[in-house]
């Protein structure tokens, strides 16, 4: 951080040793060497009491304030004709609850089957509308007789990563406003002027860059995140849960008739050896074997 402030500072002083001169003509001078520390100083100093103004304070500080962003999610198993019902319920909740509290991020369905169902939805809302809904939603499940079958919440501590963002945000401040003063100033030479000019396009998009960072980073804090998981609960004797003994008698005759094949296949495959070994074990036991015990010598 400090090695970036130094580095703005050093710029602006770079941008101030340049346009500086006598009211007769400008020249280019090299930085001199007390100017950066100085700027640097100065750069710090404006950031640490910026920062005192703000509330902000380092995250290992006693009693340092701490951005912490929770994700959520939950499971149900409810009847296949209550998913898209309780889930509707669910948008429409969020839905009236506006835009500054809650807002759907993504909602999916998908039908399998008239007895099998999946559906997801996510939901981006404030902490206490959140632990609201969450406080409420296993009483939903058993009013249509379904329940809750897990339960999850992350944190993630954006402490550093917002106060890191912030102070880089408060330094091009400081240097953007220190470049329009030179610019309305001590105008230099068109070279001069368009090198400002540069460097303060740079500084505002910088700006722009970590301004949106820091909302993105804010806006995970202030609002959570809850995903909401929606399964099946199969009744012992419905249709689905029969289904598999009706694929199993409609595809009887068809395995039956694979495994005939699979036997005719492999006879198929075997009968040349079948002809080959019977054909070999014939001469070896009508003309082989009997010449053999021919030659043996009799007993004893």
């Amino acid at each position: 951080m400090k090695l970036e402030l130094w580095l703005a500072a050093a710029t602006a002083a770079f941008v101030l040793a340049a346009c500086g001169a006598s009211d007769g003509g400008y020249e280019s001078r090299g930085v001199t060497a007390p100017a950066a520390p100085e700027a640097m100083k100065m750069a710090d100093q404006s950031y640490a009491e910026e920062a005192n103004e703000g509330g902000a304070t380092a995250p290992d500080a006693p009693g340092a304030v701490q951005y912490i962003a929770y994700s959520h999610s939950i499971g149900l198993r409810i009847p296949v004709k209550a998913i898209e019902p309780t889930m509707q319920a669910h948008i429409d909740v969020c839905n009236t609850a506006g835009p500054a509290v809650c807002v759907v991020t993504n909602s999916q369905l998908n039908a399998y089957s008239d007895d099998e169902a999946w559906a997801s939805l996510h939901i981006r809302a404030t902490p206490a509308w959140i632990d609201t809904f969450l406080a409420g939603v296993e009483a939903e499940a058993e009013a249509v007789k379904g329940e809750v079958t897990s339960r999850q919440t992350t944190a993630e501590d954006l402490t550093v990563s917002i106060i890191d963002t912030d102070a880089r945000l408060k330094a091009q401040i400081l240097l953007q406003a220190r470049i329009e003063e030179l610019l309305a100033d001590r105008p230099g030479n068109l070279g001069e002027l368009l090198e400002t000019q540069r460097e303060l396009a740079r500084v505002n998009g910088e700006i722009d860059s970590l301004t949106s960072s820091l909302a993105v980073l804010r806006q995970r804090v202030d609002m959570s995140q809850l995903a909401i998981d929606y399964q099946t609960k199969i009744n012992p004797v419905s249709q689905g849960a029969l289904a598999p003994l009706g694929d199993a008698f409609g595809s009887f005759f068809y395995n039956l008739s694979g495994a005939v094949a699979a036997v005719i296949t492999a006879f198929a495959v075997g009968l040349p050896w079948l002809m080959l070994i019977g054909a070999l074990l014939w001469i070896w036991l009508r003309l082989i074997w009997p010449r053999i015990r021919r030659k043996k010598p009799p007993a004893a």
